[in-house]
């Protein structure tokens, strides 16, 4: 072998060792999200992982993978505790069978606009953050949907015109709900609505404008009416193992793009309400304020249901209302 032929393979062995060096450095991160692509939540995340990949220099690469493909929403937050998954996305509310502060953005007219629910995080996050550190848990950000309201068939003017009516539940504060107003439940998951009203599995719901303009309501209810029962969040958290394990650098520049993606997620929710009313009223979507006798009949229900959490909740609760009220 000659000296260039010498040359020209240790010229090969030193890049391919670089190669191997710069792969072992990487770190590539599954990331499951509950909703599809054009979801402003999954918008948002997927931001949010273009943002650590170029902090991080593509030290650390997340790959959201959306629309319950990876997990459903309900395995999500045992995924990420597990170690299955290092992170990932899911409706804070759904944790409120382990304890009922996880459910306090999802109590019926208790923040109902976003100065409110912003207020309302502000307050529950530190009393949620220990709650999920013994779960080996660790919130990153969190960003609210928009306020939810009452889609139905036909219009109601009261809190009597939903009883008896299949109502769409999501979480078991929804549930709750539609028990109070005497409704029946019924569990559907985003992507399976239009089917759920279709084949007469639902036949109304409480959801934000966006979830109505993305699931296309107008072609299975005709009424919105604009009740803005609750503001709740969807909230991201990394396994705490997970999160150690990464050097310094990366643990900050995760921490500095969750922080932009929360302030990022909240505008992009405000300018999210308008616009996706507008698409439903553009589709033939009845939007209709409600009238004082609904409003008082599904605020009766809401605090009889608040009184009912804070007993549930206990001291948690009640300095969660304390600190907010």
């Amino acid at each position: 072998m000659n000296s260039l032929t010498r040359l020209f393979y240790l010229t090969l062995a030193t890049l391919f060792a670089a190669g191997l060096a710069t792969n072992a450095l990487a770190e590539s991160w599954d990331m499951p999200t509950p909703y599809p692509d054009k979801t402003f939540h999954t918008v948002n995340i997927i931001q949010f992982a273009e943002d650590v990949k170029q902090a991080t220099g593509g030290k650390l690469e997340i790959k959201v993978h959306s629309a319950g493909s990876l997990f459903k929403h309900p395995e999500i937050k045992n995924a990420v505790r597990g170690g299955q998954v290092p992170i990932g996305e899911f409706f804070l509310s759904l944790l409120s069978n382990e304890n009922p502060v996880f459910g306090a953005d999802s109590q019926p007219f208790l923040a109902t606009n976003y100065n409110e629910a912003k207020k309302l995080w502000d307050v529950q996050k530190p009393i949620i953050a220990p709650l999920l550190d013994k779960q080996k848990l660790m919130p990153l950000f969190s960003v609210p949907w928009p306020p939810q309201g009452l889609y139905t068939k036909k219009e109601i003017k009261s809190v009597d015109d939903l009883k008896g009516i299949k109502f769409r539940a999501y979480n078991a504060t929804l549930e709750k709900f539609a028990n109070t107003v005497g409704a029946a439940p019924t569990q559907v998951e985003v992507p399976d609505i239009p089917q759920a009203f279709a084949t007469g599995r639902v036949e109304a719901m409480i959801t934000s404008p966006s979830t109505g303009a993305n699931s296309k309501a107008w072609d299975f209810v005709e009424y919105f009416t604009d009740i803005q029962a609750w503001v709740p969040k969807n909230i991201v958290v990394v396994n705490k193992a997970a999160f150690d394990k990464l050097d310094a650098d990366l643990q900050a520049a995760v921490l500095e793009a969750a922080k932009k993606a929360e302030a990022r997620g909240w505008e992009m929710s405000e300018k999210e309400t308008a616009a996706k009313i507008a698409i439903m009223k553009e589709n033939g979507m009845k939007i209709v304020s409600p009238g004082p006798v609904l409003m008082g009949g599904l605020m009766d229900a809401g605090n009889t249901m608040l009184a009912d959490w804070q007993k549930a909740a206990g001291k948690d609760g009640e300095a969660l209302l304390n600190a907010f009220k």
